[in-house]
């Protein structure tokens, strides 16, 4: 049970990453200082779909799995809602380089508006 446990702990903190990567942009028009950590995670996401690396969260969590016996007739609440978001079955190449160009136009749109707001402040 413990495995299973840290499988849901470590997919929560992918998928937070996952949202933190796309929308975290979003945290430096309150705190500037978070781009320090926001640019590279976003830059690691788009990597990551861009070359179809493999998150090292993603091994770690099937091992877990795999240690906690997992079944499909018995999954938790976290597996059975969650993980479809972070692994959809139809995810080819097409689609990993579409989410990475996507963290990229988010972040992108997102610093532009930061930028913007900062210049119109100091005007």
């Amino acid at each position: 049970m413990p495995y299973r446990i840290l499988a849901d702990v470590v997919l929560i903190v992918h998928l937070a990453f996952v949202a933190f990567a796309l929308f975290g942009g979003l945290t430096v028009l309150k705190w500037r200082r978070m781009s320090w950590i926001h640019v590279p995670m976003a830059l690691w996401a788009a990597l990551v779909e861009f070359t179809g690396w493999v998150c090292p969260l993603t091994p770690l969590e099937h091992w877990l799995r795999v240690q906690g016996g997992m079944s499909p007739e018995k999954l938790s609440f976290v597996e059975q809602y969650l993980l479809p978001l972070l692994y959809p079955t139809a995810l080819t190449r097409r689609i990993q380089i579409f989410l990475g160009a996507l963290v990229v136009m988010v972040n992108g749109l997102i610093y532009i508006w930061v930028l913007w707001r900062h210049s119109r402040t100091r005007s």
